[in-house]
């Protein structure tokens, strides 16, 4: 991604990111854990139903459907949870993995502040073609 194309809603200060944090870790921990969640049902009924015939009569069609329409909930659930982070002007990297970047000002150029659930603040920041990979940890007083 281009600093020239990327066009964020918001722009954090490390303060503000961390202000904001109690928040985003909340909403990030109900995305982890439900994702995970989702994940794993789904793989679970992958398993059930390969190379099983759903026809009419069979015992456990219902009950298959029954866990594919929770299945559906709670994947609209989860872009809920993607739409809150994204209205507060936090982009979520990884649901599995709890990884947000916020869009901040360094040097005059847009970066990504970096953080992953679990860390206590804001701490890394990487370029926007950076990615987790790239992470530094953020210099002090670098950023506006």
């Amino acid at each position: 991604m281009s600093t020239r194309d990327y066009q964020p809603t918001k722009l954090f200060t490390v303060e503000e990111a961390n202000q904001c944090l109690p928040l985003v870790r909340a909403i990030t921990t109900d995305l982890v854990n439900l994702t995970r969640d989702v994940l794993d049902r789904r793989q679970r009924l992958a398993m059930l139903t390969a190379g099983r015939d759903r026809a009419p009569g069979d015992v456990y069609s219902d009950e298959l459907a029954a866990v594919e329409s929770e299945i559906e909930k709670d994947a609209q659930r989860l872009h809920e949870y993607v739409r809150e982070l994204i209205d507060l002007g936090v982009e979520p990297k990884s649901a599995a993995d709890g990884l947000v970047d916020f869009p901040s000002l360094m040097d005059g150029r847009i970066v990504l502040l970096c953080w992953k659930l679990g860390e206590p603040e804001v701490l890394h920041w990487h370029e926007l073609e950076a990615g987790f990979a790239g992470r530094q940890i953020i210099p002090a007083g670098s950023l506006a």
